[in-house]
């Protein structure tokens, strides 16, 4: 049975009840939008080298938008960029918006950089550009996300099929088999937040009778990400648990938690500095880590790699982790 038709079979889809966005949330989100952004949108970051240090490659990074969660991969990348001469240029759309993420990727291909490492919002409709970069000489990467039909040399990141199997589980121990759950992602075409709805649908089915009230996309917007979770909130007021298979939907679920005082479960993905936060606090009861502080440096090291003709380091899944809530 396909993911859609697994969806379909077990989730409720429910109209929402009210629309109405929480105004104190969304200045506290407008603000950690402006503390830890990865760059700014098309802009480039260029870490300060040792001055006897010389500038070998240009890489550029594209993350699929600004969020604080990307900072922590950036600062990687930077370290490693600098002790080995790299500059980067980043990038990254304000909010998700595929088109943006492609004329990035057009705009890296004219500047011959040396290298691309990108984390495709639409896997399909970025291929096309991936292969046209490898086909002119520059080495392309994934991280997080996957374009597995391009002609990428290498994914850095963690398993996805098992992160949502992952999350299952931690619902399946709090929740006893049973219990009702509200479901946020993103992008629908992102491959890795499709894999991890895959892996999270077929272990609440095989293992587990968790009823999936329903699931919404954000589209990776994060004022739809709060009104889609309040109206979840208020179409099911008695479910048992949330879960956010990505970092945007569990931010908005610290907010709401936070300002309706909700003491029910919450799970999510990405060990961001507002996630840890919201552990320290109570608003998240279990946060899934894929070892996001080494993607940077891996992609570093997998470009430069790459771009001196070498064998491309191999690097073992080193499995993800679980951070819980001390309260």
């Amino acid at each position: 049975m396909t993911m859609a038709a697994t969806a379909k079979r077990r989730n409720r889809i429910y109209p929402p009840l009210l629309a109405l966005l929480l105004s104190a949330a969304l200045a506290v989100i407008g603000g950690c939008r402006g503390e830890t952004p990865p760059a700014e949108s098309g802009a480039s970051a260029q870490p300060s080298a040792s001055p006897a240090a010389e500038q070998k490659y240009t890489f550029g990074i594209i993350y699929p938008m600004m969020h604080a969660f990307y900072e922590t991969i950036t600062h990687s990348a930077e370290e490693a960029a600098a002790a080995a001469g790299v500059r980067l240029v980043v990038k990254a759309p304000g909010e998700a918006n595929l088109e943006q993420q492609i004329r990035m990727m057009e705009t890296l291909i004219v500047q011959r950089v040396d290298g691309i490492a990108i984390d495709p919002i639409d896997a399909d409709a970025l291929a096309p550009l991936i292969d046209k970069a490898v086909g002119s000489g520059i080495p392309v990467i994934c991280f997080e996300s996957d374009s597995p039909g391009s002609k990428r040399l290498a994914y850095v990141g963690g398993n996805n099929l098992e992160a949502g199997r992952k999350l299952g589980e931690q619902l399946n121990e709090r929740l006893k088999g049973k219990g009702m759950i509200l479901v946020e992602t993103g992008m629908p075409r992102m491959h890795s937040l499709n894999e991890r709805l895959e892996g999270l649908l077929a272990y609440l089915n095989e293992s587990t009778d968790i009823q999936v009230l329903e699931v919404r996309y954000h589209e990776g917007n994060e004022a739809r990400a709060l009104q889609d979770l309040e109206e979840m909130l208020d179409a099911h007021p008695h479910f048992d648990a949330f879960v956010g298979l990505e970092a945007v939907s569990g931010s908005a679920s610290i907010l709401v938690w936070k300002a309706k005082g909700l003491s029910r479960y919450a799970f999510t993905i990405g060990l961001s500095p507002q996630h840890r936060e919201g552990l320290r606090n109570g608003q998240l009861t279990a946060v899934l880590s894929q070892q996001e502080e080494e993607w940077g440096r891996r992609i570093v090291e997998t470009l430069e790699a790459a771009s001196q003709g070498r064998p491309l380091p191999s690097y073992a899944d080193r499995g993800i982790e679980v951070f819980l809530s001390p309260n």
